[in-house]
């Protein structure tokens, strides 16, 4: 599985994204309700994915989220994001603390985002928040809303 993932990230650094956005990638941390590391690639102006790795009630979930871009009030650098994608969560022992459920457990799921970020225009820094409103949809379906703050280092 990390090879993949870190197949998938070597391939989307390779990617040629457009020059309007403030930056073409970002790696960085999250904190929230899943903590954990964050990579962003920009594939157009305003077209971006983000794969976050986090952990999550002593799991780990893995989160895809396709973001569409757009200026916030014109501040150069501050930028509004919006989307949706999915997630895939593996959790050994009690998933949740709501449930009553032992031993090992996946979770797949959709989730949306809506955040904003600001890339810092001296520094190679962005800070983002959001909210991801997100649904459990296999083994049981769960709604449920993640809230984080997210600092990379941009290039």
């Amino acid at each position: 599985m990390k090879k993949i993932i870190l197949s998938l990230c070597f391939v989307l650094l390779l990617v040629q994204a457009g020059r309007a956005q403030d930056y073409n990638s970002g790696i960085g941390i999250r904190g929230g309700v899943f903590s954990g590391v964050s990579f962003k690639q920009f594939l157009s102006d305003s077209d971006a994915l983000e794969f976050v790795g986090a952990f999550h009630h002593r799991g780990l979930l893995l989160t895809v989220l396709y973001q569409r871009h757009v200026g916030a009030f014109d501040v150069p650098g501050l930028r509004w994001y919006y989307g949706g994608g999915g997630f895939v969560g593996f959790y050994d022992g009690v998933y949740h603390p709501s449930w009553d459920v032992e031993g090992g457990q996946t979770v797949l799921g959709a989730s949306g985002v809506v955040g904003m970020e600001y890339k810092i225009e001296d520094i190679p820094i962005s800070i983002g928040v959001d909210l991801i409103p997100s649904i459990d949809l296999i083994p049981v379906t769960r709604f449920w809303i993640g809230a984080g703050l997210t600092i990379r280092y941009v290039f």
